[in-house]
Formats: C-alpha cells, structure tokens, sequence
C-alpha cells in the first residue's frame, strides 16, 4: 500500500481557464469572472488579476478599481459544468475512489493502484499529464498520507504544480503553517486561539487537548488538536451521483415587476430543465430561492412522488412555490430555483397523461440546441424579452 494513498486535485482558476480554452486573446493578460453589473462579485480570477489584489468572491465594482485593464467575462456555467465532467472522467478513469468537492476539485484515492504505479507521486503526474494533454488545462495536485494534508499541499503548489508531503515529514510541514489553514478555524475560533498566543498549527500541537478544550470547548479542541498532531482518519467518500443541481441570478436592480419576475422564474426553470437532462437527472424536490432588497433570504420546497425534468413541469411548481411567499412590498435582488432528490435517468417513473408528449418536445428541443448552439429554440415566452443582467448563475 502507498505511505501517501490520498491526492486532492485542484483545478488552476478554472472558470477563468475554461474562458481561455475558447478565446485564446484572454492568455497570459489579468481575467476576471463574474457579474459584470455594479452589484456583481467575482466568481474567478487569473493569476495575473490575482497580482493587483482581485479575489474570488470580492464585489465586482472593487475588483474594477484594483485592475482596471483586466478582460471582464461573464459566467457560462454551463460549459464549466460541461469541462467538469471531462476532468472527473479522467479521475473516474484512473480510480473508482473519488470524493468531488466542487466543479473543479476532488480527493482521489489511489491505495488500490499499488500494483500499476511505483508509488501515489507517479500516479499525480499521470493525472496532471492527462488533464493537460486531454484538455489543454492546469491543474494542481497535493499527495499526502491524509486528506487535510493532501489540500493543504495541493493549495501550496499553486499554480499547476505538484506538492508530495512524505509520512516522514508530515508534522515538519505542517508545524510552521498558520493556524488559520486548519479546517475548522474560523474568525471566531482564530481570536480565540490569538488570545493564547497561538499562531501555527504546530502550536496547536504543542498546547494538551485540556488547554485548548478550556477555550474552545471539548469537541472542538479534540479536532483541532488531532488535525494539527497529523492524524486525519477520514476516507475517500466516492460521490458519483449529483446530490443537487441549481441555477440562480443577482439581478442589477430589484425586480418588482410581476410580469418580469414570472418571466424570470420561466427562465430559471428553462436552464434547469436543461441542466438536469444533460446530466442525466429528474429531480423529485424542487426549492424556489429569493433574496429580497434587505437581504433577507426565503426559501420555499415542495417533493414530489414521481421526479420531473421537463420545464413545464418546474416552472408549475416554482411559481406556486412563489405566491406562498411575502414580499412585503420589497423588490427580489437574487432569484434561485433547485432540484434535489436526483433520480438517474433510465428509472422507471409515473407520467401525468400528457408526460410524454412534453418529454419528446424537450428531447427535440435538446436535439436542436446540441446542433445550432443553446440559443437556438426557447420558450415562446422569452423570446422578446429583455434579460435582465446575470453576475452569478
């Protein structure tokens, strides 16, 4: 068995490299993802951005201050979710254990491929090597005994670099990282802990369980103290299933407008729909997620008994999910609709009477936009009508 079975692979910026894959004047200049309207934040940003200060999740109009000479690009999520399922391919391909976290980063692993490699680095340069190969993208990947380690290694070999942390040298590394890297240490946690005069996981280390547990309680002292000793006993969880699929929109000013709303919500159910049958999903649980002017945030579920993937059907629910909720005379800044409770496609399942007949007309529709670009057919309803700006979808 290899001393280090355990790799996190983290995609480079992806949404800002999948950009680049269909528009090569974006490479080697500052890009920047997200909502391009006054109220957007930053979905991605490339290395050359990051240079000026420009983060993940930072509002757009500050990011525009920090570069203004940055290439602005609105999100296309649907083709980042499209590139994702190409890199989990490849991880799937490699080893059946993969834990995926998010669209672009996954823990693998490869105790079980001791018979096929020298050993768990020579198994991260074969998934590195095809990633590029395969699909032109960077990726970064930690190998490690455990799986904090393996992330926080594969975060310091940044970017498109490969971190191996030894068994033998585990505690050495993790000894002079900031405490703040430990999984589990929050603003809250981190004051405490400052009051102690603790500044890296090898304090941690240092402190007894009994210490930590007069300040932070017993449960978490035990983690903190475990993670940062480098024991980290928990495995690989294969996910190959989707648990959700959503779609949502920060809109540039409050929508009041009952027409524009229920066009907004046919809109949501529309991509949904799409999103759901490209992945190969029905959904029996469906959310209506809404963001008032005050930031308050309602959400609204209804399930079902037999799951559903066609827009009508959604946007039937979602817009009786819609009229439970109060708006108290404020506007809706962010509109969310969601499908949990996946069932595979190819499970047996009730139809209403005319299920049928909507499910060929979404099948022809799916043909015609797989040919002609998703663009290409629509509902009626939405085909003259404005739309209004999307920062995050």
């Amino acid at each position: 068995m290899f001393s280090e079975p355990i790799l996190h692979v983290d995609m480079d910026a992806f949404y800002v490299e999948v950009e680049r894959l269909d528009d090569a004047s974006l490479s080697g200049v500052p890009v920047i993802v997200g909502g391009l309207g006054n109220r957007g934040v930053v979905a991605a940003a490339s290395y050359e951005a990051r240079q000026y200060g420009v983060f993940s999740a930072m509002p757009m109009a500050q990011a525009r201050k920090l570069c203004r000479h940055a290439r602005y690009v609105p999100p296309r999520m649907s083709r980042y979710s499209e590139v994702s399922e190409s890199v989990f391919e490849i991880f799937r391909s490699v080893t059946p254990a993969v834990e995926g976290l998010s669209v672009d980063e996954a823990f693998l692993d490869v105790s079980s491929l001791r018979l096929l490699y020298q050993d768990s680095v020579e198994v991260a340069v074969e998934v590195r090597r095809r990633i590029r190969e395969e699909l032109d993208l960077p990726a970064s990947v930690g190998v490690a005994p455990t799986k904090l380690v393996a992330k926080l290694a594969s975060e310091d070999a940044k970017p498109d670099g490969l971190l191996h942390v030894p068994s033998s040298h585990l505690l050495e590394y993790l000894q002079a990282l900031p405490v703040r890297r430990l999984w589990g240490v929050g603003e809250a946690t981190h004051a405490m802990l400052e009051g102690f005069g603790v500044e890296t996981i090898g304090d941690i280390a240092a402190m007894t369980p009994a210490t930590l547990a007069s300040r932070l309680g017993k449960a978490a002292a035990t983690h903190l103290h475990e993670l940062a000793s480098g024991r980290d006993p928990r495995s690989v969880v294969s996910n190959d299933g989707a648990k959700s699929i959503s779609v949502e929109a920060t809109y540039e000013s409050d929508l009041h407008d009952l027409a524009k709303i229920d066009r907004e919500i046919l809109a949501h159910c529309e991509r949904l729909a799409q999103r759901l049958r490209k992945a190969g999903y029905a959904a029996k649980t469906v959310t209506l997620k809404v963001r008032l002017g005050d930031f308050t945030t309602v959400t609204r579920s209804h399930s079902l008994p037999s799951p559903i993937d066609v827009t009508r059907d959604l946007w039937s629910i979602a817009r009786e999910l819609y009229s439970r909720i109060d708006l108290q005379s404020q506007g809706i800044r962010l509109l969310g609709i969601g499908a949990a409770s996946l069932v595979a496609k190819g499970t047996p399942r009730q139809m209403a009477l005319d299920g049928s007949r909507h499910q060929a007309l979404a099948a022809a529709t799916d043909r015609v936009r797989d040919r002609y670009g998703s663009d290409a057919v629509g509902p009626a309803a939405l085909a003259d009508a404005p739309e209004p700006e999307r920062p995050i979808s």
